[in-house]
């Protein structure tokens, strides 16, 4: 009777210690469960966080961009050659090259101070106001369309539409100017203005949202 009293007490003395056994196990297992879940989520939150911010800052740049713009600078031409006048932002200077009399607009526009017109600059805008005829004028650009990206289309300002006596334009978009052995690309309107024709037009993509956005919507002239 007594061996069998010490025998229930050795079997609930193992019986005890398999359970602390498999209770400090379990524990053990649980806290590091939530040990490796609290530290992924921290990289979660601080991932998310950090992309959080970035895309912040990326949009506070596009936002402070856009209003270093403002107010925008008026470009007008002479009442003689159609009063052409347009819009620009006002961290752009320009340069117009008026010396040439079948060329009464030669005007160069980029960011800060404008680089020499020999200087193989990409400007973010270029108007030219010519006395090249219309059709002949795109002739040149129309061929390169056949079996390359160039892009063609009719073309009238958004604040000419209705205009009496406006005449449809030409915008292209793609590879417009070789320069050695690679093509510039930009977006060009050709559009005929009284005897003459005007070539308004941006040389990089890098611009293309202020010649989208800011130049073609305020491009006036009296046809």
């Amino acid at each position: 009777m007594k061996n069998q009293k010490g025998f229930s007490s050795t079997l609930s003395i193992v019986v005890l210690a398999g359970l602390l056994v498999l209770s400090l196990t379990f524990g053990y297992w649980a806290f590091s469960g939530r040990q490796d879940f609290k530290n992924n989520s921290d990289k979660k939150a601080a991932t998310a966080a950090a992309t959080a911010k970035t895309q912040q800052t990326a949009a506070d740049k596009v936002t402070y961009d856009a209003l270093i713009k403002q107010p925008y600078k008026t470009f007008t031409g002479s009442a003689t050659y159609g009063t052409i006048s347009f819009s620009y932002p006002k961290t752009w200077s320009a340069y117009n090259d008026q010396t040439s009399q079948t060329e009464p607009i030669n005007a160069y526009f980029y960011p800060g101070e404008v680089p020499g017109v020999s200087s193989g600059t990409a400007y973010p805008l270029r108007v030219e106001l010519t006395s090249t005829d219309y059709a002949e004028a795109i002739q040149q650009y129309s061929q390169q369309i056949t079996g390359s990206t160039l892009k063609s289309a009719a073309y009238i300002p958004p604040k000419m539409a209705g205009v009496a006596n406006i005449q449809p334009g030409t915008r292209f978009d793609g590879p417009l100017w070789q320069n050695g052995q690679t093509s510039q690309t930009g977006s060009m309107v050709v559009i005929k203005v009284r005897d003459k024709t005007l070539q308004i037009y941006s040389q990089s993509p890098d611009f293309a949202n202020d010649f989208n956005n800011i130049v073609l919507p305020s491009l006036t002239f009296v046809p």
